[in-house]
Order: C-alpha cells, then structure tokens, then sequence
C-alpha cells in the first residue's frame, strides 16, 4: 500500500504528463512545491513499488500499473467530493479539501460503495468527472447521466 505522500507524487506525474506530455524531477518539484532531493527520494520508491521507470536527469514515464493506480487515486478522489457536494450538500470548497485528505485512508473497494450509494440516491447511472488536469479539480466536480 503507497503512502499519502507517494500517492501525491504519483498523481502529480500523472497530470504533468497529461498537461505537458512529459514529467522530469524539476517540474514535479515546482509542482508540489518540494525539493528536488525529496523528488528523487519518492521517485526511488515508486520505482520500487513498480509504478515508474526513470533513469537521473531522464524522463519520468508511468508504468501501466502506475497509470492505473493514478487513475484510481483521481477516482477516489472525484467520488468523495461528489459524494460529500451531492449527499452531504457540503459547500465545493470544503468538499475539495477534505476529499483530498479522505482519498488517502480509503479502499477502493469502500469507494466503489459509494461511487454505487450516490448512483442510487441520485438516479443516475453512471459517474463522469470533467477533471482538468490544469488546475488539478473537476470542473463539473459531477456530469450526471440520467437513466432511462
């Protein structure tokens, strides 16, 4: 299981790559507004865990792994906000934050809950988030489809 830390690191490789194509230890260090060395020290642990390949001074690449578990931490992070905005009526702001902090300490499994919980209360069927990876949040923060 990744860390907060490396969860951050990882989805921050994943819309640099997504903005600018690419994603080298300087830009994720602007990104997140960390040293370089605390860069390398995560992108040592990624690798290890399977989720990047990089060589020094090189080009950050996610492996498919990498992209999935990306893709699943911008998951979780998009159904608990629409989870506490559409449920909980918690005010935009509020819900950003605190689904960024609740994405770290919650399963997959618990989220698809709730990903089916909201599908239910709401009648829709199926979930869609307009993520921009340009300010890093949803534009729509839902996109709702109606069922038939």
């Amino acid at each position: 299981m990744m860390t907060a830390s490396q969860e951050d690191y990882l989805k921050s490789i994943y819309i640099l790559i997504l903005h600018k194509n690419e994603a080298r230890v300087t830009d994720i260090a602007d990104y997140l507004q960390v040293s370089k060395a605390s860069v390398n020290r995560a992108l040592k642990s990624l690798k290890e865990l399977g989720l990047v390949d990089y060589e020094t001074y090189g080009e950050i690449k996610l492996t498919e792994k990498g992209k999935e578990e990306a893709t699943n931490i911008i998951k979780k992070h998009n159904v608990l906000k629409a989870f506490l905005i559409q449920i909980l009526n918690v005010n935009n702001e509020t819900a950003e934050e605190e689904a960024k902090k609740m994405k770290h300490a919650i399963s997959e499994d618990t989220v698809n809950k709730f990903s089916d919980y909201i599908k239910s209360i709401i009648k829709v069927d199926e979930l869609k988030c307009n993520y921009s990876p340009e300010n890093e949040r949803c534009q729509n923060c839902i996109k709702l489809k109606k069922k038939k």
